[in-house]
């Protein structure tokens, strides 16, 4: 039987960190990756794995399970299902890293100085937050709380965050008090992702997503997506919007050209990652 398990690697105490909460992260990281590279485990067999005891095992299966992303039974921890079931924010940020980097630097060339801007809870967009400093003076207006922290106190740039009801699985503010407030605003531009691509129509697990995205998708002036080649190898429930509605279609360099072809074909401006960062690291060169 071929041994499906992730490589040994490092355990969680000796990855760097500056803190005791950082090594629990990196931890119930390592166990998301290991439960769903398998379908299920015994927890004893974690606590053998991971060096850590019995006690601390459940209390990091509960938040992963609270999380959406495990489910705990009779001693067994499986991967929740997740073509209908959104993954938490701690693994979706642990996926295609360098691509979401790539797309998120392609991304930058439509950020310019002065603008409005949504920004969306995915992981995505998140990457783009290193990047902003250099763009100020800028308005970002978004749902996520983690993106929130990481552009709280940049200099010239206004932050305004969209409250309402708040979803621990994504650390985003949904709902109709979100929505309420997203159609009160006008943006210049809207930067998004989304759970998977289907016959050209983008899709997500969420209703109360699909409905928070699509207000700050009606409210402006340009829509940019961001989808790095594994989402057109999912399926999602909900439709939220077809891929000629965007303005831009950012993907990265492993998408199927086939893909590619097809969506150009039909008139839809895609641009590849490493593509649009080469040409901007050639525009800045030459200046």
């Amino acid at each position: 039987m071929t041994d499906m398990r992730p490589p040994t690697g490092p355990t969680p105490a000796q990855l760097p960190s500056d803190s005791r909460h950082a090594r629990q992260i990196a931890r119930r990281q390592l166990i998301t990756e290991a439960v769903m590279a398998e379908g299920s485990m015994r927890i004893e067999d974690l606590t053998d794995r991971f060096g850590i005891s019995l006690m601390t095992a459940h209390r990091d299966l509960d938040e992963l399970v609270a999380r959406g992303l495990l489910r705990k039974a009779r001693g067994i921890v499986s991967a929740a299902p997740t073509s209908l079931i959104e993954a938490s924010d701690l693994y979706r940020f642990s996926r295609q890293s360098t691509e979401k980097k790539a797309i998120a630097a392609a991304a930058m060339q439509f950020v310019e100085p002065g603008q409005a801007i949504f920004f969306d809870d995915s992981t995505t967009v998140l990457q783009m937050a290193p990047h902003l400093p250099a763009k100020v003076p800028l308005t970002a207006i978004t749902n996520s709380l983690i993106l929130m922290n990481e552009l709280n106190g940049i200099r010239d740039l206004t932050l305004l965050g969209l409250g309402g009801q708040f979803h621990n699985w994504c650390n985003a503010f949904m709902g109709r008090m979100t929505t309420s407030e997203i159609k009160r605003l006008r943006a210049d531009t809207l930067f998004l992702s989304m759970s998977a691509i289907t016959d050209d129509i983008v899709f997500h697990q969420s209703p109360d997503m699909v409905e928070t995205k699509r207000a700050m998708f009606d409210s402006a002036s340009k829509r940019i997506l961001l989808a790095d080649h594994t989402k057109f190898e999912r399926r999602a429930l909900h439709a939220f919007a077809d891929l000629t509605e965007f303005d831009v279609v950012i993907v990265d360099q492993a998408t199927n050209p086939a893909h590619i072809t097809r969506m150009r074909a039909k008139g839809i401006n895609v641009i590849i990652a490493t593509e649009a960062v080469s040409r901007v690291a050639d525009v800045a060169e030459v200046e």
